[in-house]
C-alpha cells in the first residue's frame, strides 16, 4: 500500500514550532508537549470541580458574596471582578483587609452563572453546510489538488463524518470541510 505523498505543517499548539504532520489529526509536534496540554487539560477540570464545588456550597440568601465565592459562581476571572468593582458597576462594602463583600444581585443582573455557562456548553451547534455543486469538491478534485489516493478521500470523508452527495456520477463534498482537514496551519 503507499503512503500518503500529502504533507502537512502545523503550527504545536504549546510551543509554537512548525513541524510535519504524521496523522491528520495531530496537534502536538511532540510526545513533551501532548504531556504538558495533557496536564493543562486535567489542572483545568481539577479547578472547574473545586469551583463547583464551592459555588454548590454558598447559600442562596446571602445578600453579599466573597470575591472568591463570586468567581466560583459567576466563572469569570478575579481581576474581572475587581474591574466591576472600581468601575462602579457592582457595589461593595470593604470590611477590612481582604474582606471585600459583593452585591450579588448587581453581579446577577451584569453576569450568567457557571450553570447557565456550562447548559450553553452542553448543546452543539449543528453545522450547516451547502452541498451544491459549486461550493464542493468532487473526489477526483480532492485528489487532484492535494496529490492523495481516492480510497485516502474516502476513508477520511467516513472517520471524520463529511457529508456528501452524489449528483450523476459524480460525489460533492464540502469545500469547508475538506479544506479545513487538509490545511496548513501555519501563520
Amino acid at each position: 500500500m503507499p503512503g500518503i505523498t500529502l504533507e502537512i505543517r502545523r503550527k504545536c499548539k504549546i510551543c509554537g514550532k512548525v513541524f510535519l504532520v504524521k496523522k491528520l489529526d495531530s496537534q502536538y509536534c511532540s510526545g513533551k508537549c501532548s504531556k504538558i496540554a495533557y496536564k493543562r487539560k486535567c489542572d483545568a477540570e481539577k479547578k472547574e470541580e473545586r469551583l463547583a464545588k464551592m459555588a454548590s456550597q454558598v447559600p442562596n440568601i446571602r445578600e453579599y458574596i466573597s470575591v472568591k465565592e463570586a468567581v466560583a459562581i459567576f466563572g469569570v476571572e478575579r481581576d474581572s471582578v475587581y474591574r466591576l468593582v472600581r468601575s462602579g458597576k457592582v457595589n461593595s462594602v470593604n470590611m477590612g483587609k481582604r474582606l471585600i463583600r459583593l452585591n450579588r444581585k448587581d453581579l446577577e443582573s451584569l453576569l450568567t452563572t457557571r450553570k447557565e455557562i456550562r447548559k450553553e456548553k452542553e448543546k452543539p451547534m449543528p453545522k450547516l453546510y451547502s452541498l451544491e455543486p459549486e461550493d464542493c469538491y468532487t473526489i477526483s478534485d480532492i485528489c487532484k489538488k492535494y496529490r492523495i489516493n481516492d480510497s485516502t478521500v474516502w476513508a477520511h470523508v467516513r472517520k471524520y463524518s463529511i457529508p456528501s452527495r452524489q449528483i450523476g456520477n459524480y460525489v460533492y463534498v464540502p469545500k469547508e470541510e475538506i479544506d479545513n482537514l487538509y490545511k496548513s496551519d501555519i501563520l
